[in-house]
């Protein structure tokens, strides 16, 4: 334990003294966004990062645990869309006056739920757009719009976001989804540590290995 204290995941501010990072799955009081434990992000509240979410959005957005979200990222939801099999895409029925009802649910975009997987890192003012899913391990660069899906430990960047490469090679990934620290205990990730932060992969995948047999 780290100057006496165990890491807590109900902890809003676990940097004392700063309150410009903390821990989200505390915070979170929509129903419909789900945050694992330790997922953190560089500003006071994260809700306000989540847009085009209404109490009748049909959609959720679910994030793994230990993500690591930087300031002025962005999630938007489906209810952004407009509906786009029509002439005009303009929202009448949204606003007063207008003779139009809201469109059936059938005509408008609707792309699914959005999900963030385990040990994401998501870069500073990137946004993620309606429907996407980000696999365990992804880095999203800085400033990237991710529209489509990125596979794990990929790292993708740009406008719209594409995959660089792949964090580490097939046998390394398979090895740590199927390990899947993150379900850990505290006290076995916190023995586990001198590994998830060893440059030396293959000692990293012997002892990997040996663990999960």
């Amino acid at each position: 334990m780290k100057n006496g204290k165990k890491p807590d995941p109900n902890v809003i501010h676990p940097i004392a003294g700063y309150d410009k990072e903390i821990y989200v799955k505390p915070t979170i009081r929509n129903p419909n966004i789900e945050v694992g434990d330790f997922t953190y992000i560089a500003d006071s509240e994260f809700e306000s990062h989540v847009t085009h979410f209404y109490p009748w959005s049909r959609d959720k957005l679910i994030i793994g645990k230990f993500c690591q979200i930087a300031a002025g990222v962005e999630f938007v939801m489906n209810d952004a869309n407009h509906q786009m099999n029509a002439v005009s895409t303009f929202p009448f029925y949204t606003l007063e006056g207008w003779e139009m009802d809201a469109p059936d649910l059938s005509d408008m975009p609707f792309k699914g739920d959005t999900v963030i997987g385990n040990d994401v890192w998501i870069g500073q003012n990137a946004v993620i757009l309606p429907g996407v899913h980000v696999g365990y391990g992804a880095v999203i660069g800085a400033n990237s719009i991710v529209g489509s899906d990125i596979e794990p430990y990929s790292v993708a960047v740009g406008n719209p976001a594409r995959v660089l490469r792949k964090r580490f090679d097939d046998e390394m990934i398979g090895l740590l989804i199927r390990f899947g620290w993150w379900d850990k205990s505290i006290d076995e990730i916190n023995s586990l540590i001198p590994i998830l932060t060893s440059s030396d992969l293959t000692t990293v995948k012997s002892e990997l290995t040996k663990r999960m047999n």
